[in-house]
Protein backbone atom coordinates (compact mmCIF):
# COMPACT_ATOMS: atom_id res chain seq x y z
CA UNK A 1 0.00 0.00 0.00
CA UNK A 2 1.26 3.55 -0.99
CA UNK A 3 1.32 6.30 1.55
CA UNK A 4 -1.43 7.84 0.02
CA UNK A 5 -3.41 4.89 -0.40
CA UNK A 6 -3.35 4.59 3.76
CA UNK A 7 -4.66 8.10 4.12
CA UNK A 8 -7.36 7.59 1.56
CA UNK A 9 -8.37 4.31 3.45
CA UNK A 10 -7.90 6.33 6.89
CA UNK A 11 -9.77 9.45 5.58
CA UNK A 12 -12.92 7.57 4.92
CA UNK A 13 -13.35 5.64 7.49
CA UNK A 14 -13.00 8.44 9.62
CA UNK A 15 -16.26 9.46 7.97
CA UNK A 16 -17.79 5.79 8.67
CA UNK A 17 -16.82 5.80 12.51
CA UNK A 18 -19.99 8.41 13.07
CA UNK A 19 -22.53 6.43 11.34
CA UNK A 20 -20.69 2.46 12.99
CA UNK A 21 -23.90 1.09 14.39
CA UNK A 22 -25.90 1.57 11.06
CA UNK A 23 -22.49 0.62 8.35
CA UNK A 24 -22.27 -2.69 10.48
CA UNK A 25 -26.03 -3.76 10.08
CA UNK A 26 -25.74 -2.57 6.67
CA UNK A 27 -22.40 -4.80 6.36
CA UNK A 28 -24.32 -7.86 7.75
CA UNK A 29 -27.31 -7.14 5.91
CA UNK A 30 -25.57 -7.66 2.67
CA UNK A 31 -22.89 -10.32 4.17
CA UNK A 32 -26.15 -12.72 5.02
CA UNK A 33 -27.62 -11.61 1.77
CA UNK A 34 -25.15 -12.58 -0.20
CA UNK A 35 -24.45 -15.96 1.93
CA UNK A 36 -26.89 -17.08 4.08
CA UNK A 37 -24.98 -20.03 4.69
CA UNK A 38 -22.79 -17.78 7.08
CA UNK A 39 -25.72 -16.54 9.19
CA UNK A 40 -25.74 -19.54 11.98
CA UNK A 41 -22.17 -19.00 12.24
CA UNK A 42 -22.98 -15.74 14.31
CA UNK A 43 -24.52 -17.03 17.09
CA UNK A 44 -25.30 -14.87 19.49
CA UNK A 45 -26.28 -10.59 19.20
CA UNK A 46 -25.25 -9.58 15.94
CA UNK A 47 -25.36 -5.94 17.09
CA UNK A 48 -22.80 -7.04 19.49
CA UNK A 49 -20.53 -8.62 16.81
CA UNK A 50 -20.99 -5.17 14.74
CA UNK A 51 -20.13 -3.70 17.40
CA UNK A 52 -16.72 -5.68 17.96
CA UNK A 53 -16.51 -5.35 14.06
CA UNK A 54 -16.21 -1.72 13.64
CA UNK A 55 -14.03 -1.38 16.91
CA UNK A 56 -11.38 -4.14 15.18
CA UNK A 57 -11.98 -2.23 11.76
CA UNK A 58 -11.26 1.24 13.74
CA UNK A 59 -8.28 -0.68 15.19
CA UNK A 60 -6.41 -1.57 12.23
CA UNK A 61 -7.71 1.47 9.86
CA UNK A 62 -5.69 3.82 12.13
CA UNK A 63 -3.03 1.93 12.57
CA UNK A 64 -2.26 1.02 8.75
CA UNK A 65 1.07 3.26 9.07
CA UNK A 66 2.15 1.02 11.35
CA UNK A 67 1.03 -2.18 10.09
CA UNK A 68 4.04 -4.21 11.53
CA UNK A 69 2.37 -3.68 15.15
CA UNK A 70 -1.22 -4.96 14.47
CA UNK A 71 0.60 -7.51 12.17
CA UNK A 72 0.47 -10.56 14.79
CA UNK A 73 -2.95 -9.51 16.45
CA UNK A 74 -4.44 -9.41 12.79
CA UNK A 75 -3.10 -13.11 12.60
CA UNK A 76 -4.25 -14.26 15.74
CA UNK A 77 -7.26 -13.22 14.82
CA UNK A 78 -7.57 -15.58 11.45
CA UNK A 79 -6.32 -18.17 13.52
CA UNK A 80 -9.76 -17.51 16.02
CA UNK A 81 -11.83 -17.73 12.95
CA UNK A 82 -10.99 -21.25 12.18
CA UNK A 83 -12.41 -21.69 15.13
CA UNK A 84 -15.71 -20.19 14.24
CA UNK A 85 -15.73 -22.23 11.28
CA UNK A 86 -14.62 -19.58 8.69
CA UNK A 87 -13.10 -20.98 5.39
CA UNK A 88 -10.74 -18.61 3.44
CA UNK A 89 -14.09 -18.41 0.35
CA UNK A 90 -15.91 -16.17 2.83
CA UNK A 91 -12.92 -13.82 2.28
CA UNK A 92 -14.49 -13.12 -0.75
CA UNK A 93 -17.78 -12.82 0.55
CA UNK A 94 -16.19 -10.42 3.35
CA UNK A 95 -14.77 -8.19 1.10
CA UNK A 96 -17.50 -7.72 -1.67
CA UNK A 97 -20.06 -6.54 1.69
CA UNK A 98 -17.64 -4.48 2.94
CA UNK A 99 -17.25 -2.20 -0.22
CA UNK A 100 -20.61 -2.97 -0.63
CA UNK A 101 -21.29 -1.18 2.47
CA UNK A 102 -18.61 1.94 2.66
CA UNK A 103 -20.35 2.57 -0.84
CA UNK A 104 -23.65 2.65 0.95
CA UNK A 105 -22.44 4.85 3.55
CA UNK A 106 -19.67 7.21 2.30
CA UNK A 107 -21.31 7.75 -1.12
CA UNK A 108 -20.03 9.86 -3.56
CA UNK A 109 -16.60 9.91 -1.24
CA UNK A 110 -16.36 6.58 -2.20
CA UNK A 111 -14.48 6.93 -5.49
CA UNK A 112 -12.62 4.37 -7.45
CA UNK A 113 -9.37 5.91 -5.87
CA UNK A 114 -10.57 5.27 -2.72
CA UNK A 115 -12.10 1.90 -3.54
CA UNK A 116 -8.83 0.44 -4.46
CA UNK A 117 -7.40 2.01 -1.62
CA UNK A 118 -9.78 -0.06 0.40
CA UNK A 119 -9.37 -3.18 -1.97
CA UNK A 120 -5.36 -3.08 -0.92
CA UNK A 121 -5.80 -2.38 2.33
CA UNK A 122 -8.06 -5.78 2.89
CA UNK A 123 -5.84 -7.75 0.94
CA UNK A 124 -3.27 -7.32 2.91
CA UNK A 125 -5.40 -7.88 6.37
CA UNK A 126 -6.75 -10.86 4.91
CA UNK A 127 -4.11 -12.17 3.56
CA UNK A 128 -2.28 -11.47 7.29
CA UNK A 129 -5.75 -13.23 8.80
CA UNK A 130 -5.98 -16.10 6.38
CA UNK A 131 -2.00 -17.29 6.82
CA UNK A 132 -3.00 -17.31 10.31
CA UNK A 133 -5.92 -19.31 9.99
CA UNK A 134 -3.55 -21.96 7.76
CA UNK A 135 -0.68 -22.12 9.46
CA UNK A 136 -0.06 -25.63 10.94
CA UNK A 137 1.73 -23.95 14.33
CA UNK A 138 -0.27 -21.33 16.55
CA UNK A 139 3.26 -19.51 16.55
CA UNK A 140 3.20 -15.89 14.92
CA UNK A 141 7.20 -15.52 15.50
CA UNK A 142 7.66 -18.87 13.44
CA UNK A 143 5.18 -17.84 10.80
CA UNK A 144 7.21 -14.40 10.87
CA UNK A 145 10.21 -16.29 10.84
CA UNK A 146 9.22 -18.12 7.89
CA UNK A 147 8.30 -15.39 5.83
CA UNK A 148 11.67 -13.54 6.01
Amino acid sequence: MTPHQVELVQASWEKVVPIAKDAADLFYGKLFELNPALRPLFHGDVEEQGKKLMQILTTVVRGLKQFDKLEMAVWQLGRRHVAYQISIQDFNTVAEALLWTLQQGLQQAFSAEVKQAWVEAYTIVAGVMQAGMEYEYANFDKWKAAQQ
